[in-house]
């Protein structure tokens, strides 16, 4: 099944290209427009491109059918649920639950939230790949925790144009060819999205950070998930309480690289 580096790669992007180009062909594309920070309109076709062509470029660099199947299952739920909430989280009655504890106090309401229908997938989608990727009970809600956890910080890091898809870069680059695929998609739409031509939503961001935590999972034992673990919890704990993007602001190095390639204002 496994393609090796180089065509694992060129399958992500040549699909992520085509999901897009497809994308926008349709006639109801309109309806995914969206302003961005400095106010330009954006197409979300960009996150369900993201998704497909790494979730495809993932399962066919994948070694065997049961990491095949976690990829599959963590790429393509969390893609539809993140897409879910970009649609139907976008109307008046949804904007008004922020947080975790928003979609919450909306459930003693009465309301499901698309926030909730996200978070849930996700996670469910994580606890599934995991146990397909195999292990011990502890290593299982390890990696679950993993998946769900890069899924987040990728979302929560789509705050500007390309951001979140070179956080996926820098975190793909070291596993090796069990991201190959997912990063071939990334890559081949960075430059569309550097541009604002397009925006990943919750359904890019998810996806992107899920597959990138099924590679990590599968090149991983305890230790090593536990520590991953740790370090994305500590990232989404810092969130509460610092802005990212006034982080990367205030430190050059870190600013230099969110910029690079950007358009200009």
């Amino acid at each position: 099944m496994a393609t090796g580096v180089p065509g694992s790669f060129g399958v992500g992007a040549s699909a992520a290209r085509a999901a897009l180009a497809w994308i926008r062909r349709d006639p109801r594309v309109a309806e995914l427009d969206r302003t961005n920070f400095r106010g330009r309109t954006v197409t979300l076709a960009g996150g369900p491109a993201l998704a497909a062509g790494a979730t495809l470029g993932a399962v066919l660099s994948a070694p065997s059918g049961r990491r095949a199947a976690a990829a599959f299952t963590a790429g393509a739920v969390s893609g539809a649920v993140g897409f879910y909430d970009d649609v139907v989280g976008n109307r008046p009655e949804q904007k008004a639950a922020k947080g975790f504890a928003g979609h919450l106090g909306a459930v003693r309401e009465g309301r499901v939230t698309s926030g909730l229908v996200k978070i849930a997938g996700v996670g469910g989608a994580a606890l599934v790949a995991s146990a397909l990727l195999g292990g011990r009970k502890r290593d299982v809600l390890l990696g679950a925790g993993v998946i769900a956890g890069t899924a987040n910080l990728l979302n929560l890091l789509d705050l500007r144009p390309g951001r979140a898809i070179k956080a996926g870069l820098l975190i793909g680059a070291p596993l090796g060819g069990a991201a190959a695929g997912t990063l071939g998609a990334a890559a081949a739409l960075l430059p569309s999205d550097l541009n604002e031509e397009i925006m990943l939503g919750d359904a890019g961001a998810n996806a992107l950070g899920a597959l990138l935590g099924v590679a990590l999972a599968a090149r991983t034992g305890t230790a090593g998930r536990a520590l991953a673990l740790t370090v994305l919890t500590g990232l989404t704990a810092a969130s509460e309480k610092v802005s990212f993007t006034r982080v990367i602001q205030d430190t050059p190095w870190l600013r230099r690289l969110d910029e690079l390639g950007r358009r200009g204002p």
